[in-house]
């Protein structure tokens, strides 16, 4: 490593939940560290007004390298409600939660899109919106969702014309009401959008290739059978929650598997009640949509071959997300192609460390190596720390 290499930061890009909490722990180890991003933006932006998350409160925390970082921790110095159990937490609070751990852990977010990371001989070489060029001696990225909504690919020649959108595309659903609308898929995002339209004044309908909608257990009093952890109470979880470490030995088949399969698609016990009166045509799959005069033309096939139309002014695709490297722009094309793969995840180490040598990937993207927990905030409490010391470790070597 070149003399100004050495001496050049660790670079942080995203500052969601996964960026700040990696650079808390980062910087308690005494590493020099630069975040780009927008203190928690995609929670701010990308998420509708009125929206409950999915995870408890005790699940909905960054992690940070000493106590005293919590939700709970932030309510009681803000003077919010505290919330306990299995109360709903807001969406409004926990983006106001992250950027007061942000103020206090790590204030120095640089509000700068990075447009380019390219691997050199000794490090890194980043290209900014602002126009500066830094170098850093190792990237992390938690740049969360970004680049990931998936869209169906019968109606994704509608999305520039403005008639189907991804429910991450909306940060207030209030602008749908009056209209009709039609939501597409069948877990919490889209359960909830259809609900929060309704609540709006929309005339919606919920629209799912899945023969029946699931909902979580309601809480129910102890004694329990099986353990309760930050995701649900099952064994299964137990093992997602508090062995992430192993889930990597699985075989990558059953990896994607489990990544794709555990903990969706359904939608919290809460928000049952709140879907009545919503029609719902279940077991109906979208093969083909085009323009209506100033709306869309949807058409189904139902599980027994039965083919019909939907004629609606706005489709709003509730359909997750689907991981790809190739849409993490930013990486310079021969940095991407270098990467080992699982799926559309990168291979990672145990310390969250890519086949590239200095690249570290954490949150979401992480998922293929360490199970379904970096899908949720709570993931930051292993990812965090694991990553900070493996790469602590590794520059001082």
């Amino acid at each position: 490593m070149s003399r100004s290499t050495a001496a050049a930061p660790v670079v942080v890009i995203g500052a969601g939940p996964y960026g700040l909490s990696t650079a808390a722990h980062l910087k308690a180890r005494g590493l020099q560290v630069r975040v780009f991003g927008s203190p928690m933006a995609s929670w701010a932006e990308n998420m509708p007004a009125g929206m409950l998350l999915k995870s408890p409160p005790s699940a909905s925390m960054l992690s940070a390298p000493e106590a005293g970082f919590t939700l709970d921790a932030y309510c009681r110095e803000a003077g919010e409600p505290r919330l306990t159990g299995h109360d709903p937490v807001p969406v409004e609070m926990f983006v106001r939660y992250g950027r007061w751990f942000a103020e206090r852990l790590v204030p120095e977010v640089a509000n700068v899109r990075v447009l380019g990371v390219d691997r050199q001989t000794d490090g890194f070489h980043l290209k900014l919106s602002s126009g500066e060029e830094p170098c850093a001696r190792a990237v992390v990225v938690a740049s969360g969702m970004d680049g990931f909504a998936y869209v169906p690919e019968a109606l994704a020649p509608l999305v520039p014309e403005g008639l189907v959108s991804h429910s991450s595309h909306h940060g207030d659903l209030a602008k749908f009401a009056g209209r009709d609308v039609v939501v597409v898929g069948a877990g919490q995002s889209a359960q909830e959008s259809a609900a929060l339209l309704a609540e709006a004044g929309a005339q919606v309908r919920l629209l799912a290739r899945t023969r029946r909608l699931v909902f979580g257990t309601a809480p129910s009093p102890p004694p329990h059978w099986q353990p309760d952890t930050p995701l649900g109470r099952s064994w299964g979880l137990y093992a997602v929650v508090h062995q992430a470490r192993f889930f990597r030995f699985l075989p990558a088949p059953t990896r994607l598997r489990l990544v794709k399969r555990v903990l969706g698609p359904f939608g919290s016990w809460w928000l049952k009640p709140r879907l009545d009166g919503v029609p719902v045509h279940l077991g109906e799959t979208v093969t083909g949509a085009e323009r209506k005069g100033d709306g869309v033309r949807l058409v189904t096939r139902g599980a027994d071959g039965t083919i019909r139309t939907i004629e609606t002014a706005h489709v709003l695709a509730a359909t997750g997300y689907r991981v790809q490297l190739d849409a993490l722009d930013f990486l310079a094309p021969r940095l991407r192609s270098g990467l080992a793969r699982t799926g559309g995840f990168p291979a990672l180490d145990t310390g969250f460390q890519s086949s590239v040598p200095g690249l570290y990937f954490t949150g979401i993207t992480s998922a293929a190596t360490f199970g379904p927990l970096m899908r949720f905030t709570c993931g930051t409490r292993f990812a965090a720390p694991r990553l900070s010391a493996a790469m602590t470790a590794g520059l001082r070597h």
